[in-house]
């Protein structure tokens, strides 16, 4: 599975679980417009962490916060070396 479908998949569990509406998926969505709020956001890090073997917000202090999907999609797509 690619690390997108992986981040998606794990976007729409943690909606689900956690009783989310969520707007659709798409790479210019607005990441305060996707449904989620900040407890959803940390279970989704803290789960893509388990999954993908690192966190990129925490791996470099030069990381700059995700304002679309598609940029925190890049940020897991982007394997620190």
């Amino acid at each position: 599975m690619s690390t997108r479908n992986i981040v998606i998949a794990q976007i729409e569990q943690v909606g689900a679980e956690q009783n989310k509406m969520l707007r659709p998926l798409t790479d210019d969505l607005n990441l305060l417009d996707s449904g989620l709020d900040s407890l959803c956001f940390a279970i989704l890090v803290a789960r893509l962490e388990d999954k993908i073997g690192f966190d990129p917000f925490t791996v470099s202090d030069d990381v700059e916060f995700p304002v679309t999907l598609g940029d925190f999609v890049r940020a897991y797509e982007n394997v620190p070396a």
